[in-house]
Protein backbone atom coordinates (compact mmCIF):
# COMPACT_ATOMS: atom_id res chain seq x y z
CA UNK A 1 0.00 0.00 0.00
CA UNK A 2 2.68 2.12 0.82
CA UNK A 3 4.74 1.85 -2.75
CA UNK A 4 1.28 2.54 -4.38
CA UNK A 5 0.51 5.23 -2.10
CA UNK A 6 4.10 6.82 -3.02
CA UNK A 7 3.63 6.51 -6.73
CA UNK A 8 1.03 8.52 -6.75
CA UNK A 9 1.51 11.28 -3.88
CA UNK A 10 5.21 11.88 -5.50
CA UNK A 11 3.75 12.10 -9.55
CA UNK A 12 4.14 15.59 -10.40
CA UNK A 13 4.63 17.28 -13.56
CA UNK A 14 8.35 17.85 -14.39
CA UNK A 15 9.32 20.57 -16.55
CA UNK A 16 13.21 19.78 -17.10
CA UNK A 17 14.88 16.13 -17.28
CA UNK A 18 17.69 14.47 -17.70
CA UNK A 19 19.18 13.08 -21.07
CA UNK A 20 19.61 9.72 -19.91
CA UNK A 21 18.15 7.39 -22.18
CA UNK A 22 15.25 5.04 -21.32
CA UNK A 23 15.21 1.67 -22.81
CA UNK A 24 12.55 0.63 -25.25
CA UNK A 25 11.63 -2.68 -23.09
CA UNK A 26 10.81 0.35 -19.79
CA UNK A 27 8.31 2.34 -21.80
CA UNK A 28 6.58 -0.82 -23.64
CA UNK A 29 6.31 -2.28 -20.06
CA UNK A 30 4.66 0.76 -18.67
CA UNK A 31 2.21 0.67 -21.91
CA UNK A 32 1.50 -2.52 -21.17
CA UNK A 33 0.70 -1.99 -17.29
CA UNK A 34 -1.44 1.17 -18.10
CA UNK A 35 -3.29 -0.64 -20.60
CA UNK A 36 -4.86 -2.61 -17.64
CA UNK A 37 -7.04 0.47 -17.00
CA UNK A 38 -10.52 0.04 -17.12
CA UNK A 39 -12.89 0.69 -20.62
CA UNK A 40 -16.48 0.54 -21.24
CA UNK A 41 -16.95 -2.75 -22.65
CA UNK A 42 -12.76 -3.33 -22.90
CA UNK A 43 -12.63 -0.82 -26.15
CA UNK A 44 -9.07 0.17 -24.82
CA UNK A 45 -9.73 3.42 -26.93
CA UNK A 46 -6.31 4.47 -26.82
CA UNK A 47 -3.11 4.67 -29.46
CA UNK A 48 0.03 6.19 -28.88
CA UNK A 49 3.51 7.32 -30.89
CA UNK A 50 6.21 6.70 -28.55
CA UNK A 51 9.36 9.09 -29.98
CA UNK A 52 13.12 9.30 -28.92
CA UNK A 53 15.92 10.29 -31.26
CA UNK A 54 16.08 11.47 -34.45
CA UNK A 55 11.72 11.01 -35.06
CA UNK A 56 11.22 12.84 -31.80
CA UNK A 57 13.55 15.53 -33.02
CA UNK A 58 12.07 16.33 -36.20
CA UNK A 59 8.89 15.90 -34.50
CA UNK A 60 10.02 19.12 -32.04
CA UNK A 61 11.46 21.14 -34.46
CA UNK A 62 8.64 21.15 -36.68
CA UNK A 63 6.02 22.10 -33.48
CA UNK A 64 8.45 24.23 -32.00
CA UNK A 65 9.26 26.56 -35.08
CA UNK A 66 5.62 27.00 -35.56
CA UNK A 67 4.86 28.23 -32.20
CA UNK A 68 7.61 30.59 -32.01
CA UNK A 69 7.07 32.13 -35.59
CA UNK A 70 3.71 33.08 -33.77
CA UNK A 71 1.66 31.36 -37.29
CA UNK A 72 -2.23 31.93 -36.52
CA UNK A 73 -4.40 29.43 -37.54
CA UNK A 74 -3.57 26.87 -34.95
CA UNK A 75 -6.44 25.90 -32.97
CA UNK A 76 -6.84 23.10 -30.22
CA UNK A 77 -7.85 19.55 -31.25
CA UNK A 78 -11.16 19.53 -28.44
CA UNK A 79 -11.95 22.35 -26.53
CA UNK A 80 -9.88 21.49 -23.00
CA UNK A 81 -10.23 24.76 -21.07
CA UNK A 82 -13.80 26.80 -20.17
CA UNK A 83 -14.04 29.81 -22.43
CA UNK A 84 -14.10 31.91 -18.90
CA UNK A 85 -12.45 30.61 -15.41
CA UNK A 86 -14.76 30.58 -12.78
CA UNK A 87 -13.87 30.00 -9.20
CA UNK A 88 -12.36 28.11 -7.26
CA UNK A 89 -10.40 27.14 -10.43
CA UNK A 90 -9.62 30.30 -11.44
CA UNK A 91 -7.01 30.86 -8.02
CA UNK A 92 -5.65 27.56 -8.05
CA UNK A 93 -4.98 27.93 -12.37
CA UNK A 94 -2.82 31.38 -11.51
CA UNK A 95 -0.99 29.69 -8.41
CA UNK A 96 0.47 26.99 -10.44
CA UNK A 97 1.22 29.62 -13.37
CA UNK A 98 2.82 32.02 -10.92
CA UNK A 99 4.42 29.37 -8.64
CA UNK A 100 5.93 27.95 -12.02
CA UNK A 101 7.65 31.43 -13.65
CA UNK A 102 8.84 32.73 -9.64
CA UNK A 103 10.75 29.56 -9.45
CA UNK A 104 12.11 30.40 -12.90
CA UNK A 105 12.67 34.62 -12.25
CA UNK A 106 10.06 35.58 -14.71
CA UNK A 107 8.06 38.69 -13.80
CA UNK A 108 4.74 39.86 -14.51
CA UNK A 109 4.68 41.13 -18.50
CA UNK A 110 7.75 39.89 -19.06
CA UNK A 111 5.68 37.77 -22.22
CA UNK A 112 8.98 37.23 -24.33
CA UNK A 113 10.18 35.06 -20.99
CA UNK A 114 6.49 33.80 -20.64
CA UNK A 115 6.76 32.41 -24.52
CA UNK A 116 10.02 30.94 -23.99
CA UNK A 117 9.18 29.10 -21.31
CA UNK A 118 6.09 27.94 -22.66
CA UNK A 119 7.68 27.11 -25.80
CA UNK A 120 9.54 24.47 -24.07
CA UNK A 121 6.36 22.25 -24.33
CA UNK A 122 7.12 21.57 -27.54
CA UNK A 123 10.68 20.12 -26.65
CA UNK A 124 9.45 17.29 -24.48
CA UNK A 125 10.93 19.60 -21.56
CA UNK A 126 14.49 17.66 -22.91
CA UNK A 127 13.21 14.14 -21.65
CA UNK A 128 14.59 11.21 -24.10
CA UNK A 129 11.53 10.39 -24.64
CA UNK A 130 7.96 11.62 -25.92
CA UNK A 131 4.59 10.21 -26.56
CA UNK A 132 1.58 11.69 -28.11
CA UNK A 133 -1.17 9.86 -27.45
CA UNK A 134 -4.34 10.13 -29.76
CA UNK A 135 -8.01 8.50 -30.11
CA UNK A 136 -10.66 7.69 -32.96
CA UNK A 137 -12.56 10.75 -33.24
CA UNK A 138 -15.50 8.83 -34.07
CA UNK A 139 -15.86 7.38 -30.45
CA UNK A 140 -17.64 9.22 -27.72
CA UNK A 141 -17.52 11.14 -24.14
CA UNK A 142 -17.00 7.65 -22.31
CA UNK A 143 -13.96 6.62 -24.32
CA UNK A 144 -11.93 9.91 -23.27
CA UNK A 145 -13.13 8.96 -19.83
CA UNK A 146 -11.36 5.77 -20.09
CA UNK A 147 -8.62 7.32 -21.69
CA UNK A 148 -7.35 10.13 -18.54
CA UNK A 149 -8.01 6.23 -15.73
CA UNK A 150 -5.13 5.24 -19.12
CA UNK A 151 -3.00 7.80 -18.59
CA UNK A 152 -2.89 8.35 -14.95
CA UNK A 153 -1.92 4.89 -15.17
CA UNK A 154 1.00 4.90 -17.52
CA UNK A 155 2.48 8.22 -15.28
CA UNK A 156 1.91 5.68 -12.00
CA UNK A 157 3.61 2.90 -13.63
CA UNK A 158 6.60 5.45 -14.55
CA UNK A 159 7.04 6.30 -11.07
CA UNK A 160 7.15 3.00 -9.97
CA UNK A 161 10.06 2.57 -12.20
CA UNK A 162 11.93 6.07 -11.21
CA UNK A 163 10.71 8.15 -14.17
CA UNK A 164 8.46 11.27 -14.30
CA UNK A 165 6.21 12.41 -16.24
CA UNK A 166 4.36 15.66 -17.93
CA UNK A 167 1.39 15.78 -19.62
CA UNK A 168 0.94 17.92 -21.56
CA UNK A 169 -2.27 19.46 -23.74
CA UNK A 170 -0.59 22.19 -25.69
CA UNK A 171 0.66 19.62 -28.06
CA UNK A 172 -3.29 19.35 -29.23
CA UNK A 173 -2.95 23.00 -30.74
CA UNK A 174 -0.61 22.20 -33.40
CA UNK A 175 -2.44 18.46 -34.49
CA UNK A 176 -2.04 19.66 -37.57
CA UNK A 177 1.61 19.67 -37.58
CA UNK A 178 1.66 16.85 -35.76
CA UNK A 179 -0.75 15.09 -38.31
CA UNK A 180 1.59 15.81 -41.10
CA UNK A 181 5.06 14.85 -39.12
CA UNK A 182 3.56 11.57 -38.20
CA UNK A 183 1.48 10.74 -40.26
CA UNK A 184 -1.35 10.30 -38.47
CA UNK A 185 -5.09 8.75 -39.67
CA UNK A 186 -7.48 11.35 -40.49
CA UNK A 187 -9.82 9.75 -37.71
CA UNK A 188 -7.12 10.03 -35.27
CA UNK A 189 -7.48 13.26 -32.61
CA UNK A 190 -4.37 14.30 -30.48
CA UNK A 191 -5.49 13.45 -26.99
CA UNK A 192 -1.98 14.77 -25.53
CA UNK A 193 1.47 14.68 -25.91
CA UNK A 194 3.56 13.67 -22.31
CA UNK A 195 7.22 13.83 -21.86
CA UNK A 196 8.92 10.75 -20.14
CA UNK A 197 12.41 10.22 -18.59
CA UNK A 198 14.34 11.21 -15.11
CA UNK A 199 13.78 14.69 -13.63
CA UNK A 200 16.80 16.89 -13.49
CA UNK A 201 16.43 17.34 -9.17
CA UNK A 202 18.59 20.22 -9.90
CA UNK A 203 16.67 22.73 -12.49
CA UNK A 204 14.91 25.27 -10.12
CA UNK A 205 11.56 24.41 -12.19
CA UNK A 206 10.83 21.31 -10.62
CA UNK A 207 10.62 22.41 -6.65
CA UNK A 208 7.21 23.41 -7.74
CA UNK A 209 4.92 21.28 -5.67
CA UNK A 210 1.12 22.26 -5.79
CA UNK A 211 -1.15 21.94 -3.49
CA UNK A 212 -3.78 19.35 -3.69
CA UNK A 213 -7.68 20.25 -2.27
CA UNK A 214 -8.44 17.41 1.12
CA UNK A 215 -11.26 14.81 0.31
CA UNK A 216 -13.10 17.09 3.10
CA UNK A 217 -13.29 19.87 0.52
CA UNK A 218 -14.60 17.90 -2.35
CA UNK A 219 -16.64 14.70 -1.25
CA UNK A 220 -19.75 14.80 0.50
CA UNK A 221 -19.88 10.88 3.11
CA UNK A 222 -23.10 10.07 4.28
CA UNK A 223 -23.87 6.36 6.32
CA UNK A 224 -21.14 6.11 8.40
CA UNK A 225 -21.26 5.16 11.87
CA UNK A 226 -19.46 8.58 13.62
CA UNK A 227 -15.62 7.58 14.80
CA UNK A 228 -16.04 7.54 18.73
Amino acid sequence: MRETDHAITSRRSVRRFLPTPVPRAMVENILDVAARAPSGTNMQPWRARVLTGEPKRLLCEAVHAVFMAGEPGHTQEYPYYPDEFFEPYLSRRRAVGWGLYGLLGIKRGETEKMKAQHGRNYLFFDAPVGMIFTIDRRLALGSWLDYGMFLQNVMVAARARGLDTCPQVAWTHYHKVIRRVLELEPEEAIVCGMALGYADQDAPENALVTDRAKAAEFAAFSGFEEEA
